[in-house]
């Protein structure tokens, strides 16, 4: 029985502009690492080709070096691969694909995708019916030819694309790239690979989203993973989730009470390691002893994950007796102290200004205090 992996929306060359570029920097090489297990699982399964339903780069302008170790991570696997433009590398006159191919970076055993047109396997024993998108967007299906598309009997027909199948998907995703609820069944497929939807997801029977290689957002729809697709003429095929995602995407939404909660947010950041990727919102009320002391378990996380983006704009500082004693703040700077205090409860721009000068009020004095004490 024919065997292929079933993957989509790597996204290569994307940015993740919301973290610090050195995390930025990881989590992009994060997902050509996962084309490297990707082709190490496909070779341990032995599958009669790897099957890219889209999206393979973020976009057209991805760097050529990029390109270039997107096709290299592939090497472990010498089967087939068939990639298919998405809506981020649509197949233009001029793209990313036709770059690729002046670079010389694809190899032999890669097929790209980039016309309607059926594409023959196993010595004519399977048929690929691909629908490339040629535009980011387009508000016609184009799978229908699926259902004119001739192969003799026996031939096990597998259809490819990249959308949203109509009215099965939620969060408002029916909108552009179309693809019609039961096309399979109405193109006589044996199995649709379906590409656009990050998590794994199955329609029908015979239709399946993969879901993206290695999760890229902080949403829980089973991202990470591939599939391993069994499939006979006339039958349903056998499909088998794989996990190949290794880090997870978590989000971390803490409210400061007591001082107890400050002890536990620090020990939920020592349980880190390096495959998560941290989401942290910090809010409540702390003085600036406790605020310095969660800047610092912040900071220690930060070694310990592969990305971490951070908010403590929900903190509100109130300065202890014990904080103004410890700053020799007297006279004026005790009342600048206690006037920005009082304008944090304000709302708007005014009490993220009045949290940040009061931050850098004492690193200043704080600053000042030790140079003085060293002196």
């Amino acid at each position: 029985m024919p065997k292929f992996l079933h993957t989509a929306d790597w996204q290569i060359g994307k940015h993740f502009g919301g973290f610090e570029p050195d995390d930025a920097a990881l989590l992009a090489k994060a997902r050509i690492d996962g084309i490297r297990v990707i082709a190490e699982l496909a070779a341990a399964e032995q599958v009669d080709g790897v099957l890219v339903a889209g999206d393979v780069f973020d976009a057209q302008t991805v760097a050529d070096k990029t390109i270039q170790q997107a096709f290299r991570a592939m090497e472990l696997y010498p089967g087939p691969w068939l990639l298919m433009p998405g809506n981020h590398d649509a197949g233009l006159i001029e793209s990313v694909w036709t770059r690729a191919q002046r670079l010389g970076a694809v190899p032999s055993n890669a097929v790209l995708c980039l016309t309607a047109t059926p594409l023959l396997l196993l010595d004519g024993n399977v048929a690929v019916l691909p629908a490339p998108l040629t535009q980011r967007n387009t508000f016609a299906d184009l799978t229908e030819w699926f259902e004119d598309a001739a192969t003799e009997s026996g031939v096990i027909r597998i259809g490819m694309a990249h959308g949203s199948v109509q009215g099965i998907l939620h969060d408002g995703i029916d909108s552009a790239n179309p693809i019609a609820a039961g096309r399979a069944a109405s193109a006589r497929l044996d199995y649709l690979a379906l590409g656009d939807w990050h998590g794994t997801a199955q329609i029908d029977a015979r239709t399946w989203y993969s879901g993206t290689h290695e999760q890229d957002r902080f949403r829980g729809n089973e991202p990470g993973n591939v599939l391993i697709v069994e499939v006979e003429a006339g039958q349903e095929p056998r499909v088998r989730h794989v996990r190949t995602g290794r880090h997870q995407w978590r989000q971390l939404n803490t409210r400061l009470q007591v001082a107890s909660d400050i002890e536990a947010l620090e020990a939920t950041l020592e349980t880190l390691s390096t495959t998560d990727v941290i989401e942290l919102t910090v809010a409540g009320t702390v003085d600036l002893a406790s605020h310095e002391r969660i800047q610092r378990a912040v900071s220690r996380a930060q070694g310990r994950v592969l990305a971490l983006r951070w908010d403590l704009a929900g903190l509100q500082l109130l300065p202890s007796s014990e904080d103004i004693a410890s700053l020799r703040a007297d006279g004026y700077l005790a009342d600048a102290i206690d006037e920005l205090r009082i304008a944090q409860t304000l709302d708007g721009a005014a009490d993220d200004l009045a949290r940040d000068s009061l931050i850098l009020l004492a690193t200043t004095m704080r600053s000042v205090n030790t140079s003085g004490a060293a002196a």
